[in-house]
């Protein structure tokens, strides 16, 4: 029986990186009968290190997870002037905002080795979950033996039936409708279309637990995936206006832009990844290339100059299906608001 089975409530708070995902959201998720996970993408070990007990100050000894970025692989030479080809569109937006583009750093991991050091040896915490890809064996294996159930979050079947061949805990099941970065295991891929509700039924025979992510609004959203086969759901879009989410506020700004639309675009950092058109998304979207984290890196100083601004138009704007229907509540009404 998974950890996700034995909760009040059958939410999980969504790692959301970049900010959204605090200590204060986690807990607020735990003490309202559920669990939450820390976003420990784009943040170094130290801080992931100092998120983890702080969140344990807050929780006591409910449990809650933390989420980590799977590298991506080697980038070719074509990659490589890709990128470079990008950064000379972003040149004028470097000028106006008064900002300087990085060199891309082609060694970076997120410090992946190390976090799962930390999350083996010195602060091991009830979930770890990935996202971008596979992790190894033998880190599967020494996380369950830390203690930690693992959890690795899947697009399509035939990226399921990888995982569970690994003996994972869980499979995170995530739509097309999610906000944020689409999962997938390779840069290049071009996720499918299918929401959580389609992709169930096509791992359900894999015997791994699964928990449903994408497109959370309502209860009844709830009660739907648990319905076609999922024990638990992943929230995030629902709780980005909440006063315990770290958003920022160009960011709950744009959430509010009248007439906004959805898109999925990779300008941002180079993966997909849905959320509100708007003025950048409008101006890179076609040139950006499928180069993870190495376009991220570029657009960096920009999307924080922008919020520095207060400006929605600079920002990654990540919202799931049905941002219309987040409010700006404390998270455990929230999450209270979407018990099945």
């Amino acid at each position: 029986m998974s950890l996700i089975e034995t909760l009040d409530l059958p939410l999980v708070g969504a790692p959301m990186a970049g900010g959204p995902s605090t200590p204060a959201l986690v807990a607020a998720c735990c003490a309202a009968g559920g669990t939450g996970l820390l976003a420990a993408g784009y943040r170094s070990p130290a801080q992931v290190a100092e998120q983890i007990a702080e969140t344990h100050d807050l929780v006591g000894d409910r449990p809650f997870g933390v989420n980590v970025f799977v590298p991506s692989g080697s980038v070719g030479a074509l990659g490589s002037a890709a990128v470079e080809a990008y950064r000379a569109t972003l040149q004028a937006d470097a000028e106006r905002l008064g900002v300087t583009l990085p060199e891309p750093d082609w060694s970076d991991t997120d410090a992946y080795d190390d976090k799962i050091a930390l999350l083996t040896l010195a602060e091991p915490v009830a979930i770890v979950s990935f996202t971008f890809g596979l992790p190894s064996p033998e880190v599967v294996g020494a996380l369950q033996e830390a203690g930690s159930e693992v959890w690795v979050t899947v697009t399509s079947e035939d990226e399921a039936a990888h995982v569970a061949a690994l003996g994972v805990d869980v499979l995170v099941v995530q739509g097309f409708d999610a906000g944020g970065h689409r999962s997938t295991h390779r840069v290049e891929d071009e996720p499918n279309r299918l929401d959580a509700l389609g992709l169930l039924p096509a791992v359900s025979d894999l015997g791994v637990t699964c928990v449903a992510a994408g497109g959370v609004a309502t209860a009844g959203d709830v009660r739907r995936l648990m319905g076609a086969g999922a024990v638990g759901v992943q929230v995030g879009t629902a709780l980005l206006l909440t006063p315990e989410a770290g958003t920022s506020a160009a960011h709950r700004t744009g959430l509010r832009l009248p007439g906004a639309s959805a898109v999925v675009t990779r300008a941002f950092s180079g993966r997909p990844a849905r959320g509100l058109r708007n003025a950048f998304v409008e101006a890179h979207d076609g040139d950006a290339p499928a180069v993870f984290p190495q376009v991220d890196q570029l657009t960096k100083p920009l999307r924080a100059a922008a919020a520095a601004g207060g400006d929605p138009q600079g920002v990654s704007l990540w919202a799931g299906a049905g941002w219309q229907a987040a409010q700006e509540l404390p998270a455990a009404e929230v999450m209270a608001s979407l018990a099945p």
